[in-house]
Order: C-alpha cells, then sequence, then structure tokens
C-alpha cells in the first residue's frame, strides 16, 4: 500500500494536531484530508506555514490547559450526590451512567462532555461512595466522588413467608429448583378426558 506525508491544518482524533507532519495511506489524504482542508501536501513552499501554524498550536495548547486546571479546581469544590429509587435490600433500580453524571455537573455550572468521564467497570449500580475520573486535559485528570443513596428507606428483605411441606427440589448441579405448579381441577379434567 502507498503511503503518503501531508501536514495537519486542524487538528484530527488519533492522527495528530495541527502544524504535524504525519505518515498516512495515500486514497485517505486524497480523498478525505485533503478535500475537508484538514491537511495540506509537503512541500518546501509550507515551511512558513507550518511555523505558524505551530505557534498557533502552542498558544491554543496553553490556553486549553490554563481551562483545564481552573475546571479542576472549581470540581473540587463540586459534590455530587444522587438520590436513586431503591427495593427491597437496598437493591437499586437502574444505574449511574456517565450522563447522569454529566447532567447533574451542568446543575452545578460544570459543562463537560460525557466522553471526558470514566467509570471504571462501567454504569454503577451499587449504593455507596465513588470515583470516577474525568479527563479534562492529556496532562489534567480529576478523580471526582460522588455518593449514592436511597430515596426512600431500606427495607431489609422479609423471610419468607410460607415454608412448604414438601423438601426442596434440586436440578443437576445441585441448584434449588422452583417447585411445580398445582394442577387446577380444570386441567386435571382435560387430562382425564384425552385418555
Amino acid at each position: 500500500m502507498a503511503y503518503t506525508e501531508v501536514l495537519l491544518i486542524k487538528p484530527v482524533d488519533g492522527l495528530g494536531a495541527e502544524g504535524e507532519q504525519v505518515r498516512v495511506r495515500s486514497g485517505y489524504a486524497r480523498n478525505f484530508l485533503l478535500l475537508q482542508g484538514v491537511a495540506l501536501p509537503v512541500n518546501r513552499a509550507n515551511t512558513k506555514y507550518i511555523e505558524a501554524l505551530k505557534k498557533a498550536r502552542d498558544a491554543r495548547e496553553a490556553k486549553d490547559l490554563d481551562a483545564a486546571n481552573a475546571l479542576a479546581t472549581k470540581l473540587a469544590a463540586v459534590k455530587l450526590v444522587f438520590a436513586v429509587k431503591t427495593g427491597e435490600g437496598g437493591k437499586m433500580f437502574g444505574a449511574i451512567s456517565t450522563a447522569e453524571i454529566a447532567s447533574k455537573l451542568a446543575e452545578h455550572g460544570v459543562e463537560l462532555e460525557r466522553k471526558r468521564i470514566h467509570l471504571g467497570q462501567g454504569p454503577v449500580k451499587l449504593l455507596g461512595k465513588h470515583v470516577t475520573t474525568i479527563r479534562l486535559h492529556s496532562s489534567v485528570t480529576v478523580e471526582q466522588e460522588f455518593e449514592v443513596v436511597s430515596e426512600n428507606p431500606i427495607v431489609e428483605v422479609a423471610a419468607e413467608a410460607e415454608e412448604s411441606d414438601r423438601p426442596e427440589r434440586k436440578d443437576r448441579e445441585g441448584k434449588a429448583r422452583k417447585p411445580r405448579k398445582e394442577k387446577s381441577e380444570k386441567s386435571e379434567k382435560s387430562a382425564k378426558a384425552k385418555k
């Protein structure tokens, strides 16, 4: 496959920032990067343009870093508490995902994209205190704590109301099975009629 080198004019996710010289497939450069005005072909005439782009990139990155640090100090003052509905034994209905965290942060005046919020093992499905990582900049990450509490009082799981006289049935693996349904008179009559 043929490769070509291009100069990026604008930042491209997964490829590079403006002012960088990158090596890409020829078709990608010709059909997308050059057509969209995101890149220029590498030649000697573009050297001054490259220097101007690098200065602009440095200024933008410094501005982004300052904004990320300011946002990090703002996040340190925010305390997040999610009140959720629970069932017996404190089992949550639903889960807390990055979308809920982003909307709660927006209520506190911190606008963030969902993709910047990272939950370790996926949505939170347990009550208690949890930590999420918020990536504000390539060099600035914040560990944000949040708490999930129950809206209603937690009711302990009641003991089984009826204990049956029959021994518990088990399947091949030794796990308890559901008891069989009692046959009604109607089903017994239809069974006798078939015989």
